[in-house]
């Protein structure tokens, strides 16, 4: 078990040692972030900004400008509703070294409520050009993607989660930009899972539920060939994450679908569109909207099923 913002701290620290010219930005978020062992390694590497976001996307920028490969790294939802424009403008539209990190995205803060929610940040980023957006599954993963992330000149966004999780890839993998990652095959359905959910799809075939399970980890680049064989290897198309069902990842696989014209029928699980979060943990949200395993079990084995998981939830 593993936090995905540790693996990304210890990681940053190995690639400074080896050479790499990083500076990491937080906004008041330290703790959030996690980064104190890189900030005792090297307190000159740190900079704090404040609650100030708006300033602190700007200053990366301006700092990537200087030669640095910069971090920011606070929480995703007020990276992107704060920032939006410094984004779009200081680090996508001018093409900076700039690494954004955002942390507890979808239903981390829990309890917080909408307002820290952030269930739409695939949605924006995949409108601004110049970014490559990415999604780690486990702490192995995050680590590969960093890693890419420092090689990679030019923006990039990383989704992050805060729970400590089983790491599914053994020290041989490799990640490459835009593959899918096949976690487990399958018989008639296959799986698309954002981040961490990938677990959730991975718990179903210990069910009784036998689908192929595909985690995205790189939603741009992304090859489109890829996803649509395994779209065409199978009877029908589930998506599971947690962010809202406007321009995430079932938007995502049913644009290839309709681009390739694929008969396979898609059932994508997330936040329906035009709908606040409420206040809740992280489980009893899951649940609500049927992207944890007992909501993908009820989709997998049939109509019955999720008629009385919908009866138990009303109750």
């Amino acid at each position: 078990m593993q936090d995905l913002r540790d693996a990304v701290v210890l990681t940053l620290i190995e690639q400074q040692e080896q050479g790499a010219n990083l500076s990491v930005m937080v906004a008041d978020s330290t703790s959030t972030s996690k980064i104190s062992p890189f900030e005792k390694a090297y307190p000159d590497r740190v900079i704090n900004v404040g609650i100030a976001e708006q300033n602190m996307v700007g200053m990366a920028a301006g700092v990537a400008l200087s030669g640095h490969v910069v971090f920011t790294a606070n929480a995703a939802p007020f990276l992107f509703a704060r920032s939006n424009e410094q984004m779009k403008n200081d680090v996508c539209y001018s093409e900076t070294n700039v690494k954004m990190l955002g942390l507890n995205a979808g239903f981390a803060y829990g309890p917080l409520g909408a307002t820290h929610h952030c269930t739409n940040d695939i949605a924006i980023a995949r409108t601004l050009g110049n970014l490559q957006v990415f999604a780690p599954a486990d702490a192995s993963q995050a680590q590969a993607i960093v890693r890419h992330a420092i090689k990679h000149k030019g923006p990039v966004y990383i989704r992050m989660d805060s729970d400590k999780l089983p790491v599914l890839h053994d020290e041989d993998y490799r990640f490459i930009p835009g593959q899918p990652d096949v976690l487990a095959e399958g018989d008639d359905v296959v799986v698309f899972t954002l981040g961490t959910l990938a677990h959730e799809a991975l718990a179903a075939r210990e069910q009784g539920c036998n689908p192929t399970v595909v985690s995205l980890p790189s939603l741009w680049p992304l090859d489109e060939l890829a996803v649509v064989e395994l779209i065409k290897s199978h009877k029908k198309v589930i998506t599971m994450e947690e962010h809202a069902l406007s321009g995430g990842l079932g938007t995502i696989i049913g644009e290839l679908i309709l681009k390739y014209r694929l008969s396979q029928p898609l059932q994508a699980f997330g936040i329906p569109a035009y709908e606040f979060t409420h206040s809740s943990s992280r489980t009893a949200l899951r649940r609500q909207f049927s992207i944890d395993t007992s909501g993908l079990v009820a989709a997998l084995k049939g109509p019955a099923i999720a008629a009385a998981r919908e009866a138990a939830n009303e109750h």
